[in-house]
């Protein structure tokens, strides 16, 4: 399939020319605009979701340490504009030139960018495109975290750590929306209004409330049967003493800076399961469950239950973005809208 007749020979694109911190290394350059190959798709970039990984790319901490320089920025929405190579059943002639998309892939923080046909998705008709582009990881991270792990259920009660993060927010709407009854725990007073807007039901602040207590309080003693722990280390150690019987606890990461340990007597004597969940793995492995995932969380979308928490800020802005959500104080998803 042919790319439209309009696309320029050049694009913006922010690299990162040395490793260090976001705002010091990000560098707005003129570049070539990529063609897709073989099973790829070029896409238009309206706005890109930024992730911690972000950061982690910019200061040369990620697993995947691309060669320098590079182009950052992992999730998006925009337009098809062209498609490469001979396409296959599930490949790129799912989609036709013009189609309205939200996809993952390193290197999306410009203004076009080449993703795996595979990687790509269209985009929900109930959001606009830049809370389309806050959708894929961590709306989907939530979803296979509580739905497919930990197996959810209507009833249950749900420990959600991180609650005004973007993947806390997910996994506290998604809660909802699966019928459990949702406690959010965040870092500060500021962030506690997020939590309850998301849908928790009761908020508790990191550091000052006693969490252990108050769970066990707000459960009537039953503890929590699902924990969504992004954060690790007290939070991850309070939450094996308020877990419920035949409770699960779904490691997510560790954004507290320690990994979580797991005592394996523990689990043991007290009947509940840790279990892991690492995205990526699903997108690679089973496409086809992110599929579904997909679908439905477009459904969800289209319902009201669910509504990614935005900040929109412009692409001029992208390396002033990138370095506020260093600093761990930002609330939902910071959005960096590309194009109108």
């Amino acid at each position: 399939m042919a790319p439209t007749d309009d696309l320029p020979a050049t694009m913006r694109a922010w690299r990162v020319t040395r490793l260090g911190e976001p705002e010091d290394v990000l560098e707005l350059h003129d570049v070539p605009v990529p063609s897709p190959g073989p099973g790829e798709v070029l896409v238009r970039t309206r706005a890109v979701a930024l992730n911690f990984p972000d950061v982690l790319l910019a200061r040369g901490q990620y697993q995947v340490r691309p060669e320098l320089p590079f182009v950052p920025g992992i999730e998006l929405s925009g337009d098809v504009v062209a498609v490469g190579g001979t396409p296959d059943a599930s490949g790129p002639d799912v989609f036709a030139i013009g189609d309205r998309v939200v996809g993952s892939e390193i290197g999306v923080l410009s203004e076009y960018a080449v993703l795996p046909a595979a990687a790509v998705r269209l985009a929900p008709d109930a959001l606009d495109d830049e809370a389309s582009a806050a959708l894929t990881i961590a709306y989907q991270t939530a979803w296979f975290g509580l739905r497919r792990r930990a197996e959810l259920r209507a009833g249950d009660w749900l420990l959600v750590h991180a609650a005004a993060g973007g993947v806390g927010v997910a996994a506290v709407q998604l809660g909802v929306a699966a019928g459990a009854r949702v406690i959010g725990v965040v870092g500060s007073d500021a962030k506690a209004e997020v939590a309850r807007a998301a849908g928790a039901e009761a908020v508790l602040v990191r550091g000052r409330d006693d969490l252990v207590a108050a769970v066990k309080e707000a459960t009537g003693g039953h503890g929590a049967d699902v924990v969504f722990d992004p954060v690790g280390g007290d939070a991850y150690d309070a939450s094996t003493k308020c877990i419920a019987f035949e409770g699960r606890i779904v490691v997510v990461g560790f954004a507290g800076g320690r990994i979580q340990q797991v005592a394996a007597n523990h689990p043991l004597v007290k009947n509940y399961s840790v279990l892991g969940l690492h995205w990526a793995l699903y997108q690679q492995r089973r496409p086809d469950l992110v599929a579904e995932a997909h679908d439905e969380l477009a459904k969800l979308a289209a319902s009201g239950a669910i509504a990614p928490v935005i900040d929109v800020v412009p692409f001029a802005d992208a390396p002033a973005a990138v370095q506020r959500l260093a600093g761990g104080a930002t609330t939902g998803r910071i959005v960096v809208r590309v194009g109108s």
